[in-house]
Formats: C-alpha cells, sequence, structure tokens
C-alpha cells in the first residue's frame, strides 16, 4: 500500500484531553516517525506536531480522532512525494 509523509499540528486548549492524546497516538506509533510537544505556559496551551509516514486513510483517521476532542484542534499538511 502506497504511504504519504505528513505533519500533524496539533493544539491542545483542554489539558484534560492530553491523556487521550497520548492514547491514540500510541495506536498510531508504527506509522509516526517523530513527535515534538511544546508547552506555552504562558496562554496555558501545548504545541505538537507529528511526523508520520503512512496510507492517507490512516493519516485522516488519526488527524481525525485527535481533532474530535475536546479543546483540541489538529491540521494535516502532506508531502507532494
Amino acid at each position: 500500500m502506497e504511504t504519504r509523509v505528513a505533519v500533524i499540528g496539533i493544539i491542545v486548549e483542554d489539558p484534560d484531553s492530553t491523556v487521550r492524546i497520548n492514547e491514540i497516538l500510541h495506536q498510531y506509533a508504527p506509522y509516526i516517525l517523530g513527535r515534538m510537544g511544546i508547552p506555552y505556559r504562558e496562554r496555558s496551551i501545548s504545541v505538537i506536531s507529528i511526523a508520520i509516514d503512512a496510507p492517507s486513510d490512516v493519516i485522516n483517521s488519526l488527524s481525525g480522532a485527535i481533532g474530535k476532542l475536546p479543546g483540541v484542534s489538529a491540521k494535516t499538511a502532506y508531502s507532494k512525494i
């Protein structure tokens, strides 16, 4: 199956959602290339970026599952290759 490289940008405004985010990311661990999380304490939010190499439907599923959590926004940028 053909895979794509993408970056999922996540903004967490509700800290109660972080446990569920980590559970979801653990389910997709075989596809995740790397992860960077930045706590922005002055604004009481966290910024997370996920680099992933997976089939498009897997990327969409991950981004959708995270984006449905309360107080969480997720957007995906795909590579052209």
